[in-house]
């Protein structure tokens, strides 16, 4: 530590720390533009300039480092002149254009303007008028506003790994835009507007919406990934019309995804249901409230128990999903689940208490060494990927895609699914040398021959102190889950690793505590009689479902309606209302979206994170909880009596208690290692970024951008030949698609994406496709 003194004053700080970083520390306002706490030090703004004794000249507070018995000025003549004289520079060419600006209100020139401007110029002439440029569906942009502080740029380099920003030109003739005029596709863009200090990058969705003095600011959780991302949502008239990052170091520090920023469009989709509704005679009816829930449950009672399956959306709150399992276990039924993107389910008494990080959020920073294991982790989730890419770790990937990754790759291998459980055991044989391990894995893998890239990836994950290995969406998908599982925990172990998985959803840690899975009550603990799982009950047929949240021709990895069209009746808890819902559905009853209700999503890492609604319901849809408490009490099921959120809270986390998830248990030993089989081509399904759930996929800018652009059968170029470069494919005799060529696919594989309304008819992930 080294004191220096600021206007008079002795402050301690740290030895090296930028003057700008303790003059913030002690809330001592030193004007800046292009200085980010984030972002690399440019210096180019000049606005900070002060005075430091003994130097010639004023010294920029954010590239000057502190030293002992320095004698800083932040309000002397000397610094004062040239923070004008700054000031006055910045805004020979910009625009006086406040009255229609989308920054106006909460611009950072605006406010330095009014404390260090002058109210005339001394420059006379013209001022210059830059074209804007097309960045895409989400940012707009105005070009001539623009001060050059250059954080757009230092951004797209530094966090988002995408350098489409560039500043080429000199002096007055510098501008700001994208590589050869593309639109930015980073999955973290938004987040250029919000550091932009002035009006040149603004939310195009937002965009004359409001201004900042007339909106309120809430507190939330962000309902899509496994980050749980702080964000404040801002409102007027009841109504959500922005959403921004709050910070949070210990989860997304200053940052949050597209997805998170932009989805809240989908809260005003066309198709939202805002009232109850019955299907009498094959006809739709509105109803009120209580006919719609008598009407559930006098068809629900007679049916058997073990007839009614339910399946719920691991996005929603944790005490919707309590309530849900506490009202099929008073009913007497075990058939829960949220997994539908799960098809093997054979080793899931083996599971862990639920899908843990293996770490906290934070520890990512500090990998030396990380193996992804089907996982397109920049895509599925940016804040972790963003975590991952600033350790600097030398990353290793096992994928069946190709995927681009903004962070440099030691090793990777590009797959087929019929070939993981081999190459998986080749990667634990290289790393297996001299260690104890038990009798009965050391004969599983003596016949497994070792190739050169098992060989790197397993050097890869010797290197440093510490290591992850981290399971992915796509493994979790995968056919041999419960194979893949066990052989990424081996390797795990074998390299001394920390073994994590990426939960799909926000909310996918807070489900498995909840009990909504058919092997385990709320908190963890094992049931005798096990349910049917969600593949299950999507293959046989039940006489009832209910659904809480789900559209299952989208979210689930068996996508066929057949079971719930021929069910006797269906229960669908949902805010929106689609041409499938009416088809199966016989009851829908509106429920309320996050900013409409309270509750709490667990993150990846354990933690729980509590929220409060921000608007109003809309029309007649009510909170999740409060529909699941009616049918409790309709039902006549003890201890359904509560009054808020928080009480359906605190009750499960008294059930979870002090109990912490553990990932390093025991070996996992498969009994054999098989390669399925497949005849021809075999499919290869991903769910895209802005596919992952209802909300999302009605949010109109994101399904504008390139990332949502995924229709077709992806091919490499050896399959494209056998078609003899024609353009549309007919697929299992079912659906007619474009074919689409992609080399990131691997030989004799086809990639269909998932979430699609026109691949529904085509059924499972998995398998052999044939293509005509």
């Amino acid at each position: 530590m080294v004191t220096i003194e600021i206007d008079g004053k002795p402050y301690q700080a740290q030895a090296g720390q930028k003057l700008i970083e303790v003059t913030e520390a002690n809330g001592i306002d030193v004007p800046r533009f292009c200085y980010h706490k984030k972002l690399s030090i440019a210096a180019s703004c000049r606005m900070c300039l002060v005075e430091v004794e003994k130097a010639p000249k004023p010294m920029p507070a954010c590239a000057t480092p502190i030293m002992d018995g320095m004698k800083v000025f932040t309000r002397s003549t000397k610094a004062l002149v040239a923070q004008k004289a700054v000031m006055e520079f910045l805004l020979i060419n910009h625009p006086l254009d406040c009255p229609v600006c989308d920054q106006g209100g909460e611009c950072e020139l605006q406010d330095v303007a009014v404390g260090y401007g002058n109210d005339s110029s001394n420059y006379r002439e013209d001022k210059r008028v830059v074209i804007s440029k097309n960045l895409g569906p989400l940012i707009a942009t105005e070009m001539t506003r623009c001060i050059h502080c250059t954080r757009c740029v230092r951004f797209s380099q530094e966090i988002s790994g995408v350098p489409e920003m560039g500043a080429p030109g000199r002096g007055e003739h510098m501008t700001i835009g994208t590589y050869v005029e593309q639109n930015v596709t980073s999955e973290l863009s938004g987040n250029m507007i919000d550091v932009c200090p002035v009006g040149a990058l603004t939310s195009k969705p937002f965009r004359f919406s409001a201004r900042a003095w007339e909106m309120q600011q809430h507190s939330t959780i962000a309902p899509h990934d496994s980050v749980g991302s702080n964000l404040s949502v801002h409102t007027r008239r009841d109504q959500v019309l922005r959403v921004v990052p709050k910070e949070n170091e210990a989860i997304n520090e200053v940052w949050i995804s597209d997805r998170d920023r932009f989805s809240y469009e989908g809260l005003t989709a066309e198709d939202r249901v805002t009232s109850p509704m019955i299907k009498k005679d094959g006809t739709w009816q509105k109803v009120h409230w209580d006919v719609a829930l008598a009407y559930a449950i006098d068809n629900l009672k007679p049916i058997a128990k073990e007839s009614i399956g339910t399946l719920a959306s691991p996005t929603a709150t944790i005490e919707e999903l309590f309530l849900l399992q506490k009202l099929m276990r008073g009913i007497g039924s075990n058939n829960i689940d949220h997994r539908l993107r799960q098809i093997d389910f054979s080793d899931q008494e083996q599971t862990p208490l639920f899908p843990y990080l293996g770490q906290t959020i934070t520890d990512l920073e500090t990998s030396d060494a990380a193996l992804l294991i089907g996982s397109h982790l920049r895509k599925e989730q940016p804040i972790l990927n963003h975590r991952l890419r600033k350790s600097g770790a030398k990353i290793a990937v096992f994928n069946p895609i190709d995927y681009e990754f903004n962070f440099p790759l030691t090793a990777k291998m590009i797959i087929a699914p019929n070939a993981w459980v081999e190459n998986l055991a080749g990667i634990a044989k290289a790393l297996l040398g001299n260690q104890l391990i038990p009798m009965a894995m050391r004969k599983l893998l003596a016949n497994v021959e070792v190739n050169a890239e098992q060989q790197a990836i397993a050097k890869t994950l010797q290197t440093g102190k510490q290591r992850t290995v981290l399971l992915g969406n796509l493994a979790i998908s995968h056919p041999q889950f419960s194979t893949v599982r066990a052989l990424a925990a081996t390797i795990a172990k074998l390299s001394g690793a920390k073994f994590g998985y990426l939960p799909e959803a926000n909310n996918t840690v807070g489900a498995w505590l909840a009990g909504v899975v058919p092997h385990r009550q709320a908190g963890g603990e094992s049931i005798s009689e096990v349910g049917l799982d969600a593949n299950a009950m999507l293959s046989q047929d039940l006489k009832a479902y209910i659904l809480l949240g789900l559209e299952p021709e989208l979210d689930s990895c068996n996508s066929s309606l057949a079971s719930l069209e021929q069910a006797d009746f269906v229960v669908s808890l949902t805010a929106y209302k689609t041409e499938a819902i009416e088809n199966y559905a016989d009851v829908i009853l509106p429920i309320s979206l996050f900013t409409e209700t309270s509750g709490t999503y667990v993150n990846a890492e354990g933690q729980w994170q509590s929220f409060v609604g921000v608007v109003n319901p809309t029309g007649g849809t009510r909170p999740a909880w409060k529909v699941l408490r009616v049918l409790g009490n309709l039902f006549e099921i003890d201890n359904f009596d509560y009054t808020s959120s928080e009480q359906v809270r605190d009750e499960l986390q008294a059930l979870v208690g002090s109990k912490k998830p553990n990932n390093s248990t025991g070996w996992q030993i498969p009994t054999v290692l098989e390669n399925k089989a497949v005849d021809g081509l075999q499919r290869i399904t991903e769910m895209p970024i802005y596919s992952g759930d209802c909300l999302v996929r009605r949010a109109t800018a994101l399904q504008s951008t390139i990332d949502a652009d995924v229709a077709g059968v992806h091919v490499n170029s050896t399959v494209v030949q056998q078609f003899n470069d024609s353009e549309q494919v007919q697929i299992n005799g079912k659906v007619d698609l474009p074919l689409v060529l992609d080399e990131r696919v691997p030989d004799d594989c086809v990639l269909i994406y998932a979430g699609q309304v026109t691949n529904v008819e085509l059924g499972a992930w998995h398998g052999p496709v044939k293509l005509r």
